[in-house]
């Protein structure tokens, strides 16, 4: 598939194919293929304005809030990460985006700010997939968590984590079944399912409510990277690239 190509066929322009690709392509390599290129069919199916622009409403220095507007979550992301990379904090700062949907692999976004310096932080919420373990109405998204700590020694590592068994991501790319999307764990799955509702009432006690994302970032003090790379003793560490 020439990923560029189909997007633009979709309507999106250039400058945004390329960001879309870029994830897209990003999330095959990483082994993520519930988030990458069976997207692009899936957007094909959703309804966004695409001629729409993210804009941050709120710009103070440790505080910061972006409404989408109606564009596709990733480009929001995208626009949010690109601004603090522009204008990093003094120490810290919270951003705050309202919107903001789908937002694909959230390991990809931590990573770019990592990569550039800084550690960071991110959630977001979706449409309600997860029950309590014990059965009921769904409550939450599968609200996944991911955090990026730079490196000197250029090997940032990143966490992402959803809160599923399986991402709804693998349903639309056929690597799982709707009954898949629960809350992991088995019988300890009670603490994704907390997890799960602690992101969901945290991104919509800031938001406002409907889709939306919560993001940290901050100047590290320290590296603590390659002692514990030191420590781990040549183990895999969360996010680290495939060795070719």
């Amino acid at each position: 598939m020439d990923v560029r190509r189909r997007l633009r066929e979709l309507g999106f322009s250039e400058r945004d194919s390329g960001i879309l690709a870029d994830h897209f392509l990003e999330a095959e390599a990483a082994g993520k293929t519930g988030h990458g290129l069976s997207r692009v069919e899936w957007l094909a199916t959703q309804e966004f304005d695409l001629k729409a622009k993210p804009e941050r409403v709120i710009a103070e220095e440790g505080f910061e809030r972006w409404e989408g507007r109606g564009a596709v979550g990733y480009l929001t992301l995208a626009e949010i990460c690109r601004a603090q990379a522009a204008h990093p904090p003094r120490h810290a700062r919270v951003i705050v985006a309202a919107e903001t949907f789908p937002t694909g692999m959230l390991g990809y976004w931590v990573r770019r700010l990592a990569d550039g310096g800084l550690v960071a932080a991110l959630t977001t919420t979706s449409p309600r997939r997860l029950a309590h373990p014990d059965g009921g109405p769904k409550l939450t998204g599968t609200n996944p968590l991911a955090i990026g700590i730079p490196s000197t020694d250029g090997q940032s590592v990143v966490s992402d984590v959803s809160m599923a068994k399986a991402p709804h991501g693998d349903v639309i790319a056929g690597l799982a079944s709707p009954e898949d999307v629960v809350p992991f764990g088995g019988e300890q799955a009670y603490k994704s399912f907390a997890l799960a509702v602690g992101l969901q009432l945290l991104v919509d006690s800031l938001t406002g409510g409907g889709y939306g994302a919560v993001m940290l970032v901050a100047r590290p003090e320290a590296d603590p990277v390659p002692a514990f790379r030191d420590l781990a003793d040549g183990t895999r560490l969360p996010g680290d690239r495939a060795r070719r």
